[in-house]
C-alpha cells in the first residue's frame, strides 16, 4: 500500500503580515488566505463577501440552453416535475431552492431526497421507480452524480 504524503504550503511571511495588517485578523486566518493566492484587502473582501456579479455565466456550462428549454416546455405542459438532490448540506439547499424558485411558475411539483443508508449518494434506483410510478415525466437533478447511466435512459 502506498502512502499519500501531504505538501503543506508555506506562505510569504511578508504577504501575511501585510494582509493581517490591513485585515486586522488573526495571522493564521491570514496565512491560508495567502496559502490561497489571497493576498489584499480587495481579494479577501471578494473571498469572504462575493456578489453575484463574481460569478460565471450559468450559460458557459455544457447544454445549459437544452436544459432550460426543457424546464420550459414541462412547464408549458403542465408536466409533473421532480427535484431530486442527495441528503447532504449543498444537496438539501439546491433543492430547495430549485423547488421554492419553480413553486413560483408550476404547482406539478415535488422534490426527492435519498435515503442516505439504503440509497446512498446520487441518482438512484429508488428515486427513478419512484418517479415512474407517480407519472413524473421531468427528474431535475441537483448536485448528485449519476454512477449509473441506464438509470437516466
Amino acid at each position: 500500500m502506498t502512502q499519500k504524503r501531504w505538501t503543506i504550503l508555506r506562505p510569504d511571511d511578508q504577504k501575511v503580515t501585510s494582509l493581517q495588517q490591513s485585515l486586522k485578523i488573526h495571522s493564521s486566518i491570514c496565512r491560508i488566505l495567502v496559502q490561497r493566492n489571497i493576498e489584499t484587502f480587495d481579494q479577501a473582501k471578494n473571498f469572504y463577501r462575493p456578489q453575484l456579479t463574481d460569478l460565471h455565466s450559468p450559460w458557459l456550462m455544457k447544454d445549459m440552453e437544452k436544459a432550460v428549454d426543457r424546464i420550459v416546455s414541462a412547464i408549458e405542459k403542465q408536466e409533473k416535475i421532480l427535484v431530486f438532490g442527495d441528503y447532504d448540506v449543498d444537496g438539501t439547499t439546491s433543492v430547495a431552492c430549485m423547488y421554492k424558485f419553480l413553486r413560483k411558475l408550476h404547482t406539478n411539483l415535488d422534490f426527492y431526497i435519498p435515503h442516505r443508508y439504503r440509497e446512498g449518494y446520487g441518482v438512484s434506483k429508488a428515486g427513478v421507480d419512484f418517479a415512474l410510478q407517480n407519472g413524473y415525466t421531468l427528474i431535475i437533478s441537483l448536485d448528485c452524480g449519476i454512477k449509473s447511466v441506464e438509470l437516466i435512459t
